[in-house]
């Protein structure tokens, strides 16, 4: 393992990340003795998934600010916990889109296991807030700069993951608002983002995703 990278990256995010060794390091002193959600040590869980695997990156904005509901994966939440209400919405879309009845377990470990990547623009929620989206984004940009020269299909959740676009190729996206409560209506229902990745998949020779 490289020790150069945050715990738990696969070494394959080497070369993406080391460019941003100090911004890191400087996030981490930050966050020393702070709340942060989720901890710093799993902040970077969602590249575990080694950057060759990746067939889809779902981008969302900032994790869970509830303790103990971020993971490390953008969206899911452990298991035992109660579905928070952007989650409930995705998972809404999910049985609509597919026509299913059931839904994944929260944890989402299913999409993570066959390379669905799910990053937030942000890899940590500060309550105090002094650790912002800002700060991340140059990260975040280069994880989907990277992404973007690869086949992989970008879903974009919300304006901030819009915001990462232009690192794609224009018909490998999928974009709408943002699944919160707040947002959900006004464009992200019916969006079938689901479907959408898989026809994108399929149309170009490659394994789909069993959502």
């Amino acid at each position: 393992m490289d020790d150069s990278l945050p715990v738990q990256c696969d070494e394959s995010w080497a070369k993406v990340l080391a460019a941003f060794s100090s911004e890191i390091e400087s996030i981490e002193r930050s966050l020393e003795g702070k709340i942060s959600y989720p901890r710093f040590d799993i902040a970077f869980r969602a590249l575990t998934l080694p950057i060759e695997s990746v067939r889809v990156v779902i981008f969302g904005q900032d994790p869970y600010p509830t303790p103990g509901n971020a993971t490390g994966f953008a969206f899911a939440v452990p298991n035992e916990k109660k579905i928070p209400a952007s989650l409930q919405n995705i998972f809404k879309e999910y049985r609509q889109d597919l026509g299913c009845e059931d839904a994944p377990s929260s944890d989402l470990s299913k999409w993570s296991n066959q390379g669905v990547l799910l990053l937030n623009r942000a890899l940590t929620f500060s309550p105090d807030g002094h650790i912002s989206m800002k700060q991340w984004a140059p990260i975040t940009n280069a994880i989907a700069r990277e992404l973007g020269k690869r086949d992989v299909v970008a879903i974009l959740w919300g304006n901030d993951a819009k915001s990462l676009k232009e690192y794609f190729r224009g018909d490998w996206v999928i974009e709408s608002a943002h699944p919160s409560p707040l947002s959900a209506y006004r464009g992200f229902f019916g969006s079938k983002p689901f479907t959408k990745s898989n026809e994108i998949l399929r149309s170009n020779a490659l394994p789909t995703v069993t959502w």
